[in-house]
């Protein structure tokens, strides 16, 4: 068993004082307030592990390096690093990646992944040799794993993909499915399913693409996804998603940016979690999504760095409450305890035991430092909308201390590691 004493503790009925947590086989045991220093003091507010919903690993090594005035123009730069990648590249820059976001507090990634296959859409003699790259790097980073394996067929609706694209595509759902049952879950890793899009899985298929676990779908993230499909089915991307059985309490929609009334509606009744990535979203001129609309129709809220264009989970979430007051003219969108319970809902990620500093709950703790030059004065319950990834002190995942004040204890220096793996890509 280990003890920890807590200056100031996020528990599910608020912050409190003197919060003694006690944890064993990397779970907590115990939680009591009001108790005497004992045990390792953490000092500052600790909060529960992050849960980043939503990343594509590879992006990483666009950081710096974009071009281009839309999004689309910025694809075709994403296109070309994808074309550079191996299975051995690959592990070496998603280790460094998911290292950046154990040391920035992420205890689980929800990882969508699309990059399946050799140049050409050859397959590896192990045709998940990427995906178990993934799952290797997220191991030895020491954060949990759901591996969100994505169906992509097409180029876009009645388009077949393109030189890069082959390498997304098993060519239909049905040998999507048959590559997909050959990933095996494990005590760090879930095995979830992803549609790409609606303009990259074809109406007739869209339903084949469940596995029973996490379901994610990139949904209404440009005005010109919107725009083809009403085009060539009459609907909105929302609504045919619906009419296919693919929003319901496993789904994640991923941006939920541009969408009708209808839409939300939807989103909400089904349950259907909104996973919104406010930095990147912001880097790729997306615009800004109904956030409070959908929260308030009853669709979950979550939070992934995406592209990773910064990887600070504490900075998703003040941009959701700040994108959404430049969206409305109004302030306080969100509670401290919505902004935290969306960094924190690994439940999207199929992790149901986590995101809570509660009896039973995964032992993920992230202690921020309250007298840094963000964080001196601050109200622990508004710490949300000053602290930074580099205000936190100790970040422990599972019971093990994975970081301390910005340096990976397995690891050592992230940024070495970052460099060293995208300089490989890039050679």
């Amino acid at each position: 068993m280990q003890t920890y004493w807590c200056e100031h503790a996020w528990l599910p009925s608020g912050v409190a004082e003197a919060v003694e947590i006690t944890v064993g086989s990397g779970r907590i045991v115990a939680v009591e307030t009001g108790q005497p220093s004992t045990g390792e003091v953490l000092a500052g507010l600790t909060v529960p592990g992050f849960a980043n919903a939503h990343s594509h690993a590879f992006h990483r090594a666009l950081r710096g390096r974009t071009r281009g005035d839309s999004f689309w123009s910025w694809r075709e730069g994403m296109y070309e690093l994808a074309e550079r990648l191996t299975p051995d590249s690959y592990l070496k820059l998603a280790r460094a990646t998911y290292a950046e976001m154990a040391v920035a507090g992420v205890s689980a990634v929800g990882e969508f992944h699309y990059l399946h296959h050799g140049p050409g859409g050859r397959p590896y003699a192990d045709p998940n040799a990427m995906g178990e790259a993934l799952i290797q790097a997220a191991r030895e980073a020491g954060i949990r794993l759901t591996l969100l394996d994505t169906c992509y067929l097409a180029g876009g609706i009645g388009v077949e993909p393109n030189e890069t694209q082959r390498r997304f595509s098993d060519g239909d759902a049905t040998a999507w499915q048959d590559r997909v049952r050959a990933l095996k879950a494990d005590d760090n890793t879930v095995i979830g399913a992803a549609i790409h899009s609606v303009r990259a899985v074809p109406r007739d298929q869209l339903s084949l693409v469940d596995n029973g676990g996490p379901l994610h779908v990139h949904l209404s993230e440009q005005p010109a996804e919107n725009e083809q499909c009403l085009a060539a089915y009459g609907v909105t991307p929302t609504r045919l998603l619906h009419e296919a059985g693919a929003l319901h309490a496993r789904t994640s929609a991923v941006h939920a940016t541009h969408l009708t009334a209808e839409d939300i509606s939807i989103l909400g009744s089904t349950g259907t979690t909104s996973c919104f990535c406010p930095t990147t979203e912001a880097d790729l001129a997306d615009g800004i999504g109904p956030a409070r609309e959908l929260a308030d129709a009853g669709s979950p809220l979550s939070l992934g760095s995406d592209q990773h264009a910064i990887i600070d989970p504490l900075e998703e979430a003040r941009r959701l409450e700040h994108h959404d007051r430049l969206r409305t003219g109004q302030r306080g969108r969100f509670t401290g305890g919505e902004l935290l319970t969306a960094l924190t809902n690994h439940q999207s990620l199929g992790w149901g035991l986590a995101g809570a500093i509660m009896p039973g709950a995964a032992a993920d703790l992230v202690t921020i430092n309250m007298d840094t030059v963000r964080t001196a004065g601050a109200a622990p319950s508004q710490i949300l909308l000053a602290a930074s990834a580099a205000d936190l002190a100790r970040v422990i995942v599972g019971g093990e201390t994975i970081a301390k004040n910005g340096v990976h204890t397995r690891l050592g220096n992230v940024g070495a590691l970052l460099a060293e793996a995208i300089t490989e890509v890039y050679e």
